[in-house]
């Protein structure tokens, strides 16, 4: 009777887990640039194994589940914005530096003109090119004074050379990814290199850049609604399991305690 409580909780803890990557992916089905992720059980000889070496509770280390993160690219919605670029291939990611030189790759192409004149994201990351940040004016802004976007006539080649009022100012640098699975998400579509990270700048000649574009995420919210209303169905299943069994279990007590 134990062994089918444990058998219920380790069978509800994937489906909680997929839950939560659903819900994530709902909240971020509006965030431009965001690769939904999706939760998959390990092997049935580790799940077995947990099964084996319960000592009281299913423990977070032994869940038998992982995720994965799904790199396909999200549809192009045109914008108008001239500080907004969408990648118009599924190869190669924006390059961005926070202020102390750590990189991030993002699909996510919304920038805007910081204060001090470079091309960033909202959150102050530097869109990087080939000689580091790019700077569209040199000019310092006060605060309040973000309109001067305006004045500039940004203009960007799809092969990513970037010209303010027909001056040259740098090069968007792409990097490929060779494989992205080592990737670890910072922000919902920022993502830093691992050790085992293998990367190289995408050549002059491959880069696709779209101006006034950015792609949208790539989920899919009919699906992943479907998708959540079944899981939970399954987990009030697991949940009834547990109940049932539990008061089996309390019922068996009371007979050996008074039988």
């Amino acid at each position: 009777m134990l062994k089918e409580l444990y058998t219920a909780a380790l069978g509800m803890v994937p489906q909680q887990t997929r839950l939560e990557v659903l819900s994530n992916n709902i909240a971020n089905a509006n965030t431009v640039g965001f690769k939904r992720e999706s939760a998959f059980e390990r092997s049935l000889i580790s799940a077995q194994a947990n099964l084996n070496n319960v000592k009281g509770d299913v423990e977070s280390e032994d869940t038998p589940t992982d995720t994965y993160t799904d790199f396909g690219q999200g549809a192009a919605e045109r914008t108008g914005n001239h500080f907004d670029f969408a990648i118009d291939n599924k190869k190669g990611y924006f390059t961005l530096e926070d202020s102390e030189g750590k990189q991030y790759f993002s699909r996510a192409g919304h920038f805007t003109l910081g204060q001090d004149g470079k091309i960033e994201t909202a959150d102050g990351l530097a869109l990087t090119g080939d000689n580091g940040p790019i700077y569209v004016n040199q000019q310092k802004f006060l605060p309040g004074q973000m309109d001067d976007t305006k004045a500039i006539l940004l203009r960007v080649e799809e092969t990513g050379e970037v010209f303010a009022n027909e001056q040259t100012v740098g090069r968007i640098q792409l990097t490929d990814i060779e494989n992205p699975q080592t990737l670890v998400r910072e922000t919902g579509a920022h993502f830093s290199a691992t050790d085992n990270t293998v990367m190289n700048p995408v050549p002059i000649e491959e880069a696709s850049i779209r101006q006034g574009y950015v792609e949208n995420s790539n989920v899919n919210i009919i699906k992943e609604m479907v998708e959540m209303i079944e899981l939970q169905r399954m987990f009030e299943m697991g949940q009834k399991v547990i109940t049932t069994n539990d008061g089996t279990l309390d019922r068996s007590i009371e007979i050996g305690r008074f039988g």
